[in-house]
């Protein structure tokens, strides 16, 4: 099992940098080998489901996630998503929070609980360390699609 945080803050609004977290296909954009399917009907809420299929030929592996949290940023309070990942592979889960930051921009964190079964415990830091750069570089991705910086 890996926990681990992650945060960043951007000059964009709380409501722009939520959508761009919270665009499932996007993430396909900015983790190589993956390509995201949503398989509910829009818009997102709880009880979305997408998968996320990473890998190449026969080494390629389903990640079926669902929302189990949807609080859109409204009226100065931050945005929460939760998603549990539902595959025989890939279990744990993941939260997303969009904070207000200063003057109009955002504080993101991104909270997730990975496992990989039948992946010994021995492997747990090389795992962390892995998804720690994975996943940051997707955030960072993700909020700069459109420009902005992250710090």
């Amino acid at each position: 099992m890996v926990l681990f945080l992650l945060e960043r803050l951007t000059p964009l609004p709380v409501d722009r940098a939520w959508r761009l977290l919270t665009d499932w296909p996007r993430h396909a954009d900015v983790v190589p080998l993956t390509r995201v399917t949503v398989r509910t009907p829009a818009p997102t809420g709880e009880g979305t489901v997408f998968v996320a299929r990473s890998g190449v030929g026969p080494l390629a592996f389903d990640d079926p996630m669902e929302v189990t949290v949807w609080q859109p940023p409204e009226a100065g309070a931050p945005g929460k998503c939760r998603l549990v990942k539902r595959g025989s592979f890939v279990t744990g889960w993941a939260e997303i929070e969009v904070h207000p930051y200063g003057d109009g921009a955002s504080r993101t964190v991104w909270r997730e609980d990975l496992r990989v079964r039948w992946l010994p415990g021995l492997l747990d830091r090389p795992l962390a360390w892995t998804s720690r750069r994975m996943f940051g570089r997707a955030m960072d991705g993700l909020l700069a699609a459109d420009g902005g910086r992250t710090g």
